[in-house]
C-alpha cells in the first residue's frame, strides 16, 4: 500500500473512531488489510500532525489538529457566502441558484454543516437540489441554510 494511501486511511480512521493508542490504531489498520510496523505508524503520526487531546471522559485520544484543514474549510464558507445567489422552495425541493460552476463547492459546506432535515442533495453546475427528510419543517431548513449565506 503506498503511504499517502496509507495516511488518507489513518485520517479517516482518526476522524471516526476514538482511537487511544497506536496499537489500537495498528489493530483496525490490520482489520482493513494494511500491515504497518509501529515505527511506520508513529512516523504517519507525526507528518499527518495527529495529537492526543483529552475527551469528554477525561480519556485521551488521538485527534487531526491541521491548520490546513482549518484554511480549507474557511475557503469554502468564503466561497459559499459569496456564490449563493438564492435560496427558494420549488414545490417540496428546495432549489439554490449558485454562480456558475459553483454549485458542488456550495454543496459540499451544506453537507459539512450536518444540517438535521436535509434528505438528499444533488448539485450541478449553478443549481442545487435539496429534498428535506421532513416536507413540513422545509421553511426551517430554508431558513438554516439562509443563516448560512449570511
Amino acid at each position: 500500500m503506498k503511504k499517502y494511501t496509507r495516511q488518507r486511511l489513518i485520517l479517516d480512521i482518526i476522524q471516526n473512531n476514538d482511537v487511544r493508542t497506536q496499537s489500537q490504531l495498528s489493530e483496525i489498520l490490520k482489520s482493513q488489510g494494511v500491515n504497518a510496523t509501529q515505527a511506520t505508524i508513529s512516523r504517519d503520526i507525526k507528518e499527518l500532525r495527529i495529537s492526543k487531546v483529552q475527551s469528554d471522559d477525561y480519556e485521551y485520544k488521538y485527534t487531526v489538529v491541521d491548520a490546513v484543514y482549518d484554511t480549507l474549510t474557511e475557503r469554502i464558507e468564503k466561497i459559499f457566502k459569496e456564490a449563493v445567489l438564492s435560496v427558494e422552495i420549488s414545490a417540496q425541493l428546495i432549489v439554490i441558484k449558485t454562480i456558475s460552476y459553483c454549485a458542488t463547492v456550495c454543496g459540499q459546506y451544506i453537507t459539512n454543516a450536518k444540517l438535521d432535515n436535509v434528505g438528499g442533495m444533488v448539485t450541478g453546475i449553478d443549481t442545487i437540489f435539496i429534498t428535506p427528510k421532513d416536507f413540513e419543517s422545509i421553511e426551517n431548513l430554508v431558513e438554516d441554510i439562509r443563516a448560512l449565506v449570511k
